[in-house]
Parts: C-alpha cells; sequence; structure tokens
C-alpha cells in the first residue's frame, strides 16, 4: 500500500508539470485555434536558458524570473514572426511551419549547448518536506510551485482587463473586436503566456530528466494528450488531464507495462479520446448555423 501512495503522489507531481504544458497549448488554441507543436521546443530552449544563468552565478529565483520573462517575449516573436505570416496561407502551412520550427529550435539548442546530456539544479531540499514518506523536496516543490502559477493563471483571467479582453478573443474575436479589443496584441499576449507556461514545465522537469534537446518529446506528449482528454479548449480540463496521466503513467510503469513502454499510455489515451469522446471530457460541442 505504501508503494501504490508512493507512486500516486509522484504522478501527481509530475501531473502538475504535464498539466502546465498542457495549459499552454490549450491557451494558444482557444485564442488563435492553432495547435502549436513548437511547444515543447520553447519550453527546451527556455530551460537552457536558466541553466546558462545559473552556471553564471545567479541565484535560481532570480533565473527562474528572468527565464520566464525571456520566454513570454519569446512566445511574441514567435507569434508575431512566424505563425501570424503563416495564416495568411492555408492551415497546412500553419501545421508545416510549427514543424518546422520545433526543428529549428531543436538544432538551435543542440548547436548552442551540445547534445550531452546535463544536472539540472533544483532549488528545492532533498528532504521530504514535514517528515511526509510519499513525496520527495522535489515533488513537493514542483506541486506548491506549480500551484502557485496556475493560481496566478486564474486570476489573470478571471479578474484583469486584459485577462477578459483576452477570454473574449477566444470566445468571439469579431465580437470582440467590434467592442475595441485590439485581437492581433491579444494573440501575442496568449502566445507569450504560453511561452512563460512552457518555461516553468521546462525548469521544473529537467531536474528530474537532466537537461538534453530530446528532453521535452515525452513531457509534450503527455501534454497533447492531457490537452485532447480534457477538451482541447478548456483550461480546466487540461490540469485535470495532466494530473490524470501523471498518476496513470505511474501506475502504468509500476505495475503494468513497465518504465521502458510506459509512454503507451499517452498515446492510448489520445487514441481513447478521439475515438469516443473526440472533444474531450471537458470540452464542448461546437454549433454551427447553417
Amino acid at each position: 500500500m505504501e508503494a501504490l501512495l508512493h507512486q500516486v503522489c509522484g504522478g501527481v507531481a509530475i501531473g502538475f508539470v504535464y498539466a502546465s504544458l498542457a495549459l499552454a497549448l490549450v491557451t494558444v488554441h482557444r485564442v488563435t485555434r492553432i495547435v502549436n507543436f513548437a511547444q515543447g521546443e520553447m519550453a527546451l530552449a527556455s530551460a537552457y536558458l536558466a541553466w546558462a544563468l545559473l552556471d553564471a552565478g545567479l541565484p535560481y529565483w532570480l533565473a527562474f524570473a528572468i527565464t520566464i520573462a525571456a520566454s513570454f517575449g519569446l512566445g511574441v516573436v514567435v507569434e508575431r514572426a512566424v505563425v501570424r505570416p503563416a495564416t495568411r496561407g492555408s492551415p497546412m502551412t500553419v501545421v508545416i511551419v510549427l514543424i518546422g520550427s520545433m526543428l529549428v529550435l531543436n538544432s538551435v539548442v543542440g548547436w548552442i549547448f551540445g547534445y550531452d546530456a546535463r544536472p539540472f539544479p533544483s532549488p528545492f531540499p532533498a528532504e521530504p518536506p514535514f517528515g511526509n514518506r510519499y513525496l520527495s523536496g522535489h515533488e513537493a516543490g514542483t506541486i506548491a510551485v506549480t500551484l502557485a502559477v496556475l493560481g496566478f493563471v486564474y486570476s489573470f483571467f478571471r479578474f484583469t482587463r486584459l485577462g477578459l479582453a483576452l477570454r473574449a478573443v477566444a470566445d468571439n474575436p469579431e465580437s470582440a473586436r467590434l467592442v475595441g479589443v485590439r485581437v492581433a496584441r491579444m494573440r501575442a499576449l496568449g502566445w507569450g503566456l504560453a511561452a512563460a507556461l512552457g518555461a516553468v514545465a521546462g525548469c521544473l522537469v529537467a531536474p528530474t530528466l537532466f537537461l538534453d534537446p530530446s528532453m521535452m518529446s515525452g513531457a509534450l506528449l503527455y501534454a497533447f494528450a492531457a490537452a485532447l482528454v480534457g477538451g482541447i479548449d478548456s483550461p480546466g480540463g487540461a490540469v485535470v488531464g495532466g494530473i490524470g496521466l501523471g498518476v496513470l503513467e505511474n501506475l502504468a510503469g509500476a505495475y503494468v507495462v513497465g518504465t521502458d513502454l510506459k509512454q503507451t499510455t499517452a498515446l492510448a489515451a489520445i487514441v481513447g479520446t478521439l475515438v469516443l469522446r473526440p472533444r474531450g471530457l471537458f470540452g464542448r460541442d461546437a454549433a454551427v448555423r447553417v
């Protein structure tokens, strides 16, 4: 029973990381109706930036804050310089451009930093907090930081004018434009916010996986699965899906398929969702007037 609780608690911790990345995917999709295939590589670049700042001697939380700010700027630049021109073409053009961006970012990171795995420091103590036996210090800190970030995101969307404008653009961009909302700026803001969320996920998962250019491939797969299971337009569903898949991954790896095949649980979740409930658990059916 103790081993089972340890697997569940560890799954919740990694699930919060998947939830952050899934929420980034949902944010971009809600605002622009685009699936950002480069989200994982953007988070990877952010994690390497944080490592470089730490290697230069900056305190962890200062490096973390600078990384979040720089990642926000990266998201805005990608939307303005890459995505916006591509949207003038067909939807397939956007898909190809984002896949190309993913490959370019991965290659640039490997070219600058190399392809060897590097240890990434954790800011949290090694000992479990409060004497608990089921969470490591890093896992408990991951849950705390991610909860704080998710609380900030919820408050931003719920209580600020920018957040309300972003929600308006996500729900109906034409109506939002008619009441004076600058849709183009809101879309850039959405991409910046998504990149910042991805940076949080990258920095929190790096101490567990070690830092290398392929680090985010598995995490992005689970994030896609979480976004689809929860509903690609549902922020709350992304969080629930991420936590659920984190627990499922740990339990499947420990008791069902083994660690070598546990990523198949994400693929099974994607296929099952698309077959049985394409809109996801919390997604809404689209109504089209003809």
